[in-house]
């Protein structure tokens, strides 16, 4: 779903993913260079949801940056005036991106590569911050087809499926055939195809604000499917 960093990288990132709360002025983002004997160049960079470089109604501070040996830093998003102008009533999603950029070699005819990770970046308005705890995608719908699913986000949030299982993880579970991960725009639907849509009940794992992956369980109800929320307090916070 994003852009992961090898596993040589120098130039790292502290999290997953990131959540710009319309109210703040800026957000931090740290990175640390983990070559303990060269200095890095740390480029950063924001995309749209098209994958198009922006500096407006986001910018990222500063852009271009040298980081010592085993040394952090900060990077630092801030919103621009036309930040005004983004939806007030549901999330718009951007793409961070951070490039390491290494010291030239003193050796010939030696290939260097600028390694590159990329998270994204959900803008989320003041208006509709939930309260604290609150799990949203316990609102999620999946209603049977005759191929699989149709899965309905109400919610004004994205929300990023990564697994549909028979059973949770602890009680070893095994993935159902057919399901491809993805992210659900806010207020929208997506239909899905999966090797067994007659399910009674089925375990989903998702991606938090945190990079965690929860698991809620869903029950069926003819061909209506919604969380089974006394038994998710057991799966999300047990």
């Amino acid at each position: 779903m994003a852009a992961v960093p090898a596993a040589n990288a120098a130039i790292s990132l502290d999290r997953t993913r990131a959540v710009y709360l319309s109210d703040a002025k800026s957000i931090s983002l740290n990175i640390i260079n983990e070559n303990k004997a060269l200095p890095f160049l740390a480029q950063s960079w924001l995309e749209d949801e098209q994958h198009q470089k922006i500096t407006s109604p986001l910018v990222v501070l500063p852009p271009l940056q040298r980081v010592e040996p085993n040394e952090r830093s900060v990077v630092r998003i801030t919103k621009t005036p036309e930040a005004e102008h983004l939806p007030q009533d549901r999330e718009s999603v951007f793409y961070f991106n951070l490039r390491e950029i290494p010291p030239k070699s003193t050796k010939t005819n030696v290939m260097q590569l600028a390694l590159q990770t990329q998270i994204k970046l959900f803008y989320r308005p003041k208006a509709i911050v939930a309260p604290r705890g609150e799990i949203w995608q316990e609102k999620l719908i999946f209603r049977k087809s005759n191929s699989g699913f149709t899965i309905e986000n109400p919610t004004p949030f994205y929300i990023t499926l990564t697994g549909i299982t028979h059973q949770t993880q602890k009680q070893g579970g095994g993935a159902i055939a057919g399901f491809q991960p993805l992210m659900l725009r806010p207020k929208s639907s997506e239909n899905i195809r999966l090797g067994d849509n007659r399910l009674n009940s089925f375990v989903v794992s998702y991606i938090n604000d945190y990079g965690g992956h929860p698991e809620l369980r869903f029950a069926c109800r003819g061909d209506i499917c919604s969380a089974a929320t006394e038994k998710n307090k057991e799966i999300t916070h047990g």
